[in-house]
């Protein structure tokens, strides 16, 4: 019986194979360790998308920066989500925000766009729409909201990082 590893392009396809699988096997680690509640949807994104490296949480791609924000806010260009708790919410805002809390993004994105204009008085957000983003105070459930949005589909959707902290010391609030 011939060896796998004896035939050169089966050593290379077994080399290739074995750096996929650990490399997706760590992604499905970090996505179970940064997630409370896996879900299946989520374990098989992690497992069949690639990132840059092991362990990187976000990327840079899905990251606003205040400047950014400012730009889209002034042009008008932004669908600008505050995933805070309402008393967080009502103590400081970012003009034009709408607050929908983290607990709640799940359900609300799955409203139909005639039962989220009512809830909300916005136009629903599409899922190819490129001017979504979330925000929070920190940006860990701005993060957090961006998952969620991904899984059900509003692929280009970012999130704000810097969150509300860094946009009251930029703001002067």
């Amino acid at each position: 019986m011939i060896s796998l590893l004896s035939c050169p392009r089966c050593a290379l396809v077994f080399t290739m194979l074995s750096f996929v699988l650990s490399r997706s096997l760590c992604q499905v680690v970090t996505e179970v360790n940064r997630r409370s509640y896996p879900t299946f949807g989520s374990l098989f994104r992690a497992f069949t998308t690639s990132s840059p490296k092991c362990g990187e949480t976000s990327d840079s791609a899905s990251v606003v920066t205040y400047s950014q924000l400012k730009s889209m806010l002034s042009n008008r260009n932004i669908q600008l989500f505050d995933v805070r708790n309402p008393d967080e919410y009502q103590a400081g805002r970012i003009a034009d925000a709408v607050n929908i809390p983290l607990g709640s993004l799940e359900e609300s994105l799955k409203l139909s766009p005639e039962q989220f204009q009512l809830k909300f008085e916005v136009r629903a957000p599409g899922k190819d729409d490129e001017n979504i983003v979330f925000h929070c105070k920190s940006g860990n459930r701005s993060s957090k909201a961006l998952d969620i949005a991904h899984q059900l589909g509003f692929s280009r959707a970012r999130h704000y990082k810097g969150g509300y902290s860094e946009w009251a010391e930029h703001e002067g609030k």
